[in-house]
């Protein structure tokens, strides 16, 4: 099977899809932007050519006549297993590289090796529970979900065994880098696969084929376009790469075909869209001078408050008495904060403040692109916070009346996915 990927390097995660030839996405894949592109570039190809191998098991298994429930519910239970063996295979790797480096060290107590071993024994107990049917995870990085848990563990250990917590968190950032770029501790598709089928509570053998036909199918790449605020170190030649704009016009119009105005929300900067009936941009603004209004900002605030990035926008849908935010300049930001904490405004009210005042400057990008045109679609990290959302619905109702929002569950997969269609165009001579 022939394929093209687009890949879109941001400034915080490096996102990939995969395209089949009848411009179907076959799979996506994400990981944390790194100094290396490279290597995220790899990776993300790497986890979008799994997902792809997921899709062509659900195409089997429709082959076989699985009514669409019973194929969901099969591919749904083989994902989870999947990863399950696919983080075991990831702890296993990151035993093998703190068991290295605890070698190499020079002088260390003496407690150090067995502390690590039953550090990693217990995050390898917990891999069940991790993964079981129902649990929430709240990421899906390895670097994420073992760290948190790794560090919980060390608090505890170096209070037992008396082994410093530090020298035990050093341990872990030290081993982390290597792990999470190893394309070997990922694993391949057939081996988790086929491991993850042997561990179903009963025998499917329709799942069992179906694993079998995904993992014996070629895939071949033939054509790659890169995009996103990294593009410049994009590990691709100069006539494979794309303007971030260009490729998130065309992916908002590929998701939406209605599509007439694009607001993107990234990490690190926000883009106002216009295009046309055929995904061509017609107008565009830019902020990308200042982290104000972006994902970075967020981030920022929620450092501030010693909360995840998560929690950001349910917190301030609780608010019922949003506070007036003077400034959203990170550099102010942070003193701001702190005052309006002081006089007692609650966190919930001054978040609300806070997301409207980002979406204030989003609003203003798009009227010196042109305005809002029926159908809006609004892209990037920040169309998954839910109080980014409402604001933005009221500000447009407010500013141009009723029209239709559209947000895609794979937003942040947008600029990628115009990166594949063009590397589509391309590797068709222009005809996709």
């Amino acid at each position: 099977m022939r394929y093209a990927v687009g890949i879109d390097l941001g400034s915080t995660t490096t996102k990939a899809v995969v395209l089949g030839e009848d411009r179907r996405p076959l799979g996506r894949g994400i990981t944390n932007s790194r100094s290396n592109y490279e290597v995220a570039c790899q990776v993300a190809l790497s986890e979008a050519l799994i997902d792809a191998r997921f899709s062509l098991v659900a195409r089997e298994l429709e082959a076989f006549g699985l009514e669409p429930g019973a194929r969901e519910a099969l591919r749904l239970e083989l994902e989870r297993l999947f990863r399950a063996e696919q983080y075991r295979s990831q702890l296993a790797e990151l035993r093998r590289v703190l068991d290295r480096n605890c070698r190499r060290l020079l002088t260390k107590p003496a407690a150090l090796p067995a502390a690590l071993t039953r550090i990693l024994d217990r995050m390898g107990a917990e891999v069940g529970d991790l993964y079981a049917p129902g649990a929430r995870r709240k990421s899906d990085f390895f670097r994420d979900l073992a760290g948190s848990r790794y560090l919980a563990l060390a608090e505890a250990e170096a209070r037992a065994s008396g082994v410093g917590f530090d020298l035990l968190a050093g341990a872990f950032d030290k081993a982390i880098l290597e792990v999470e770029n190893s394309a070997a501790a990922a694993g391949r598709f057939e081996d988790h696969a086929r491991a993850a089928v042997a561990r179903l509570s009963r025998p499917e053998p329709l799942l069992h084929a179906a694993v079998d036909r995904a993992a014996a199918t070629e895939l071949v790449q033939v054509g790659s376009v890169g995009t996103g605020y990294g593009r410049q170190k994009l590990p691709f030649p100069e006539a494979q790469v794309r303007s971030e704009i260009l490729c998130h016009g065309l992916g908002a119009h590929a998701l939406f075909p209605g599509t007439r105005t694009v607001l993107d929300i990234g990490g690190q900067d926000t883009k106002a869209i216009q295009v046309d009936a055929d995904g061509i941009v017609t107008s565009f603004q830019m902020n990308d001078r200042c982290a104000a209004g972006c994902g970075r900002y967020l981030g920022y605030i929620a450092d501030e408050m010693s909360l995840g990035l998560h929690e950001l926008g349910p917190l301030a849908s609780e608010s019922t008495r949003p506070v007036r935010i003077n400034s959203t300049c990170t550099v102010f930001a942070g003193a701001e904060l702190r005052e309006r904490l002081s006089l007692g405004e609650k966190r919930e009210d001054i978040l609300a403040g806070l997301h409207r005042a980002i979406i204030l400057r989003a609003m203003s990008l798009l009227a010196r692109s042109g305005g809002v045109r029926d159908q809006f679609t609004f892209t990037g990290g920040v169309a998954k916070n839910n109080a980014a959302v409402a604001a933005l619905k009221a500000l447009l109702k407010e500013n141009y009346g009723e029209l239709q929002v559209n947000i895609s569950e794979d937003s942040i997969y947008t600029g990628a996915l115009g990166a594949s269609l063009f590397a589509l165009r391309d590797a068709s001579g222009g005809a996709a």
